[in-house]
């Protein structure tokens, strides 16, 4: 054979580049780890679903109370509609898990397929981005994206979503 080696090989034209860019590299292990957060949580969800359904009126008590730091109630919807989320979470806890194993999984295999260079993992991941918060609000109520924790995940989705966006010129 030609002097050709392995290296000359991946970083040729006609073949891969052998490093992934940092950039994308970091977005999709980060992505690949809140994926897998994403599945316990969900899981976790579907658990707890009924505890906190049973322990509602306790938490709305503290809610109404001096306990909670104002910070942490800014967090958290009203009284009323902390109730009726409670409620419908315990009522719809199937469809959530199931929703919630779907969209981590879709950010995962996103991931994934970025890493491989492919764009549809693009679409995989803004898709399974989306989702939790289109499948809650449907499921539960419009209450449950304007909290201020609500917010801030929704800020980290579109700026993760936005970091993806700029790394599209490395995806085939």
């Amino acid at each position: 054979m030609d002097n050709l080696n392995t290296k000359d090989i991946l970083n040729s034209e006609n073949g891969y580049e052998s490093k992934l860019p940092s950039g994308l590299n970091v977005l999709t292990i980060l992505t690949i780890i809140w994926a897998v957060i994403s599945l316990i949580s969900s899981t976790w969800g579907f658990f707890s679903a009924e505890k906190g359904y049973r322990e509602k009126d306790k938490t709305i008590e503290a809610l109404s109370s001096g306990k909670i730091p104002s910070f942490m109630k800014s967090m958290m919807p009203s009284a009323e509609n902390f109730d009726v989320m409670v409620t419908k979470s315990y009522e719809n806890r199937i469809p959530l898990l199931i929703f919630g194993l779907v969209a981590a999984g879709l950010c995962f295999w996103g991931a994934l397929e970025m890493r491989k260079r492919k764009k549809q993992g693009f679409l995989f991941y803004v898709i399974g981005s989306a989702l939790p918060f289109i499948s809650s609000t449907l499921l539960i109520g419009l209450f449950t994206i304007t909290g201020a924790g609500s917010l801030f995940f929704i800020g980290l989705t579109l700026m993760f979503v936005v970091f993806y966006a700029m790394q599209r010129k490395y995806l085939v």
